[in-house]
């Protein structure tokens, strides 16, 4: 089946099983978690919960002037990440649009949240997503595919006109984009970062750099909850890495397990 939107054609893949060399990420969580940050906390819990009825889950503190607002994505979790300081005036990041598989739905549904976040409610299916995905736009198709192929070892699919990547039952739809960012910023608007969820946090924050991403913050504990790490893809886009207690038990790295 061929469909066109206006931002895509595609159609149904042909997935290709990544090479025991390339399947390397173990994931704690077979998908991946998306999360904005934002200033009007209110406005934008009523548009996810009553407009998209998105399920809402607790709200975590993070430090002070910051805590986290959790809601079910489809297995997944949005982070809404309430911020006292005025957010920076960045530029976005190279995530583009959340994409939410429904039933009893024909064609996408495009909305934008009080943020300025783009979200598709779509039928499954669509680019062979059965819960959600992604789509980044990226300077460097070729350098994002050896980027998540080899640093991630995501398995990739390959549709007309785009090409995706699998975390799991997340699907990541990489596609060329002329004003992608070279430096994508964390703090300010939009959508910002996906997290991974994994079961040795340091083994995977050290693999993704020695195959070609960026540090952007060392594996940290926090508390009892989880311990984290950010890295960087070759746009600069924000990657967390978290091993979380609920999913893997201890937060101990491993030379101190």
């Amino acid at each position: 089946m061929v469909v066109t939107q206006g931002w895509l054609t595609y159609r149904h893949p042909e997935f290709r099983l990544a090479s025991p060399a390339e399947a390397i990420m173990k994931l704690a969580k077979p998908r991946i978690d998306i999360g904005f940050a934002t200033n009007d906390a209110p406005a934008a819990l009523a548009f996810w919960q009553n407009e998209i009825g998105l399920p809402f889950e607790y709200t975590q503190p993070i430090r002070r002037g910051y805590k986290q607002h959790r809601h079910d994505l489809c297995g997944s979790i949005l982070k809404i990440n309430q911020v006292y300081e005025p957010l920076p005036d960045n530029p976005p990041s190279g995530y583009l649009e959340l994409l939410i598989a429904r039933d009893g739905i024909a064609a996408p549904q495009t909305m934008t949240d009080p943020d300025g976040n783009r979200v598709s409610l779509v039928p499954k299916g669509l680019f062979g997503i059965e819960r959600i995905g992604i789509r980044l736009g990226v300077r460097d198709i070729e350098a994002h595919r050896r980027f998540y192929r080899e640093a991630l070892g995501l398995q990739q699919g390959q549709y007309a006109g785009a090409m995706t990547f699998l975390a799991g039952d997340t699907v990541l739809i990489v596609e060329q984009a002329a004003d992608a960012p070279g430096d994508a910023a964390f703090d300010g608007k939009g959508w910002r970062y996906i997290t991974f969820q994994v079961f040795e946090v340091d083994r995977e924050h050290a693999y993704v750099l020695a195959h070609g991403g960026r540090e952007a913050r060392a594996p940290v504990t926090l508390g009892t909850t989880a311990r984290i790490s950010m890295v960087r893809d070759p746009d600069g886009n924000w990657i967390e890495l978290s091993q979380r207690a609920s999913l893997t038990g201890s937060l101990e790295p491993p030379s101190a397990a």
